[in-house]
């Protein structure tokens, strides 16, 4: 009986309400790939490195000086999809030096009810295993990425 490699992702979504703001607020800000600089807590700079804005197959270079660590951390991310009639896009983590081997996310942002000023963002995520964190070090990041721009959205749009 031979041995058996068992493959398994990590899998998470996170939602959170966003009061006194149009879906279509938040989606301009979500739908701008290469602006997330301005809106993501960990992130401080974000440009584009190939593609056309708004199209599926731009790539964007994030990165992060803010560490405790000598060393950059960097990510280069590419737009898989966007449908800007469902608000939703995709993108995935192409290279990086933060040890992720693939990671791909969905961000969904939606009106609540008949409301027009309270909207929802629903980030999910597929990974494999990153080394040397568990996966709820990774839920953790993204819930707190993703209530750091609902605050932000809040109080500048």
């Amino acid at each position: 009986m031979g041995s058996e490699t068992v493959s398994f992702k990590w899998e998470g979504k996170h939602a959170a309400q966003v009061n006194g703001v149009t879906a279509e607020q938040v989606w301009s800000v979500v739908s701008d790939f290469c602006n997330i600089h301005e809106w993501f807590p960990t992130i401080d700079t974000c440009h584009r490195v190939q593609g056309t804005d708004g199209q599926p197959g731009l790539i964007r270079y994030c990165a992060t000086t803010k560490t405790n660590e000598a060393e950059t951390l960097w990510a280069k991310e590419r737009l898989v999809m966007i449908d800007p009639i469902g608000r939703c896009l995709s993108y995935e983590v192409i290279e990086n030096n933060v040890g992720f081997r693939t990671y791909v996310a969905t961000v969904r942002v939606m009106q609540v009810d008949d409301d027009d000023q309270v909207c929802r963002i629903e980030w999910s995520f597929v990974s494999d295993p990153v080394d040397g964190w568990k996966k709820e070090d990774l839920e953790s990041y993204v819930d707190f990425c993703l209530k750091h721009m609902v605050n932000k959205m809040e109080l500048n749009l």
